[in-house]
């Protein structure tokens, strides 16, 4: 394949007259003259030998070429500013792209980004929240903290908190529950995860028998904790992700019975080389947990 090169400058003023489809008002952004932008027009035009635009007396038309090269620029250019940006203050930014189960990234990780930008401000980090299902490869992540027992096919996984789930409810539920037993005659809300109440009745030394009262299911532990808010139900989930409700008072943790199902976890693919932006991350995130960092490999 014949490689050619195109002036930067006349694939600009392209972009842009495409854009305003006017060459003055493209000469405005760009800041050179309207008869500038043309002439570069037309020397690119030359040089594909090809239309771009159909002059119209009262602005232009892209051709069929003009709007096939249109979005091929416009990514270019879009890839080329994204990677500018990670140089700005004068030295390189590294781009870290984590996925976290929203329960996590709300209540632990949020109100903690700041001090992880302080401490490592050449890190540019994209943050995705899911529902605890995620797939690191398809999504391009660096890393995905989730929740669960830790063993993941083809991921390596480095525990980091607990979060036994217990029972919080408004103030006004919590004042109508005298006993663990108590919580059977409230609608029940739940994760999709069948065997969380039946282990918390468990626990609480409840026999709930097989059928459970009204319940309704969430795919998302921060939709389940908006409906707990608004009174519509009690909800079983992790009281330290939840700590800031707790500590205002719209939300109360009636009974100290808790259960343990699982963790979070830091999780990447086996096969993911290590970048300065990831291990930044994983020792600031141990760190602030007070986990021992793993020895090097």
């Amino acid at each position: 394949m014949v490689r050619r090169y195109m002036p930067l400058n006349a694939l600009r003023a392209f972009e842009a007259s495409a854009r305003h489809l006017s060459f003055t008002k493209a000469a405005i952004e760009l800041r050179v003259t309207q008869a500038a932008v043309s002439h570069q027009v037309k020397s690119l035009e030359a040089q594909l030998n090809a239309a771009l635009f159909t002059r119209l007396p009262r602005g232009l038309m892209l051709t069929s070429e003009g709007e096939a090269l249109l979005p091929v620029l416009q990514g270019s250019f879009d890839r080329i500013a994204v990677a500018l940006e990670r140089f700005e203050g004068g030295g390189g930014r590294e781009v870290l792209t984590v996925g976290a189960v929203g329960t996590f990234a709300v209540g632990w990780l949020l109100p903690r980004l700041a001090a992880f930008h302080a401490r490592h401000a050449f890190v540019d980090l994209r943050l995705s929240t899911n529902n605890n299902r995620v797939d690191i490869a398809a999504e391009g992540l660096d890393y995905a903290i989730r929740f669960g027992q830790g063993a993941w096919h083809g991921i390596d996984a480095l525990p980091l908190l607990e979060a036994p789930l217990s029972v919080l409810c408004t103030h006004e539920i919590a004042g109508r529950l005298g006993k663990p037993k108590d919580v059977l005659a409230h609608r029940l809300l739940r994760s999709y995860r069948s065997d969380e109440w039946p282990q918390w009745f468990a626990a609480a030394g409840v026999k709930a028998g097989p059928a459970l009262p009204e319940s309704v299911v969430f795919d998302s532990s921060l939709a389940m904790m908006e409906a707990a808010l608004q009174g519509f139900g009690i909800a079983l989930a992790p009281p330290l992700m939840f700590a800031r409700h707790l500590d205002t008072g719209a939300l109360r943790q009636p009974f100290p019975v808790t259960v343990t199902t699982g963790r979070y976890w830091l999780t990447r693919l086996q096969s993911r080389g290590d970048t300065a932006a990831m291990a930044a991350f994983r020792n600031w995130l141990l760190d602030e947990i007070g986990v021992e960092k793993p020895a090097p490999e």
